[in-house]
């Protein structure tokens, strides 16, 4: 009965040492897999189509006049997709990269480059994080918690021990209390800023952003961007849920152009002449605007689905918004 309890402990104790193993190794196998992804991805930077062309930019270089400057800055904004504006209502225009900044786009003096919707740069990756690489970063977070919260848990009870004095009188139980203890902080701090970003995920918020409301032509909205928890989550994760779990790139979108609630409000961030704005870039929910390929500036829908907001090319939306451009009283003649 001894030898027969005796082999029934073994098994249970290697059945329960190895779930340990296969768990502790797949928290760090994706804890390094996502790490790396968020390091080596570049964040995203502006298509040339929004920098300047050579005579623009001289023209500009020459101008003194802040009124003249923007005159130009606009002649060339109305080509483009852009549809926010700096807290006076101009373009928003970086000097040192040259280009006219796309929406939730912003200068990183780090990088000393401009990222596609800037959240932050951080110095534990070496690494801005930006359109790219966020959901990696995302996942990043959410592994480290996983992971610390798995050490935590395994050395709970010979921390217990510890304090009972039922470990051997060895140097190696001070590693347990020192496992323990960093485990135990980093799962804490962690925990807060995995849920502070998931909270910015489903608010379709950057951390800048949460500092600073994006600035539309009809004021400032820090839920300008927001469509929805579902669609927040999709915009970052993907259509696809059994890819959403693991470091692939399956972000919707080309990072240029985001679905807002906005557009179709405000007239005054219309193209000009959405006909052609259409026919230079292409219309939304086109099959070219699948997950992962470059969407060639559709503005108002991500991933071939409209968000909300009416298709600006098919003919009854390009009558809808030329009737409402004639109509706004800013309009001119």
């Amino acid at each position: 009965h001894t030898s027969v309890a005796q082999l029934h402990f073994v098994t249970d104790t290697s059945g329960a040492v190895g779930i340990c193993l296969v768990t502790f190794h797949l928290c760090f196998a994706m804890f390094m897999w996502s790490y790396w992804r968020t390091i080596f991805t570049k964040p995203g930077n502006p298509a040339k189509e929004f920098s300047l062309t050579k005579a623009d930019r001289e023209q500009y270089e020459k101008e003194q006049r802040p009124e003249a400057q923007q005159e130009i800055l606009k002649k060339v904004a109305r080509e483009l997709p852009v549809y926010t504006c700096t807290d006076t209502g101009a373009i928003r225009y970086c000097d040192r990269c040259r280009l006219i900044k796309p929406d939730r786009c912003h200068h990183c003096s780090t990088c000393n480059t401009c990222v596609l919707k800037m959240d932050h740069h951080c110095p534990w990756v070496n690494n801005c994080v930006g359109f790219s690489n966020y959901k990696f970063f995302i996942l990043f977070l959410a592994y480290s918690v996983l992971y610390c919260l798995f050490i935590t848990a395994t050395v709970l009870r010979y921390f217990i021990k510890f304090w009972t004095n039922e470990l051997p009188d060895t140097h190696a139980k001070f590693h347990v209390l020192f496992l323990f203890f960093v485990a135990a902080m980093f799962f804490i701090s962690l925990l807060s800023l995995f849920s502070y970003h998931l909270w910015l995920v489903v608010h379709n918020r950057s951390t800048i952003e949460a500092f600073r409301a994006p600035m539309f032509h009809s004021g400032p909205d820090k839920n300008g961007f927001s469509m929805g928890v579902a669609k927040n989550l999709t915009q970052v994760f993907g259509d696809q849920k059994m890819f959403w779990l693991l470091p692939v790139s399956t972000s919707l979108g080309d990072g240029h152009t985001f679905p807002t609630r906005l557009v179709s409000a405000d007239p005054e961030q219309l193209p000009a002449d959405p006909q052609s704005h259409c026919r230079r870039y292409g219309s939304v929910g086109g099959a070219s605007a699948s997950r992962g390929q470059k969407l060639h500036f559709q503005p108002l829908g991500v991933a071939g689905r409209e968000l909300f907001i009416p298709s600006l090319c098919d003919s009854n939306s390009v009558l809808m918004v030329t009737a409402l451009v004639m109509l706004h009283p800013t309009a001119g003649p």
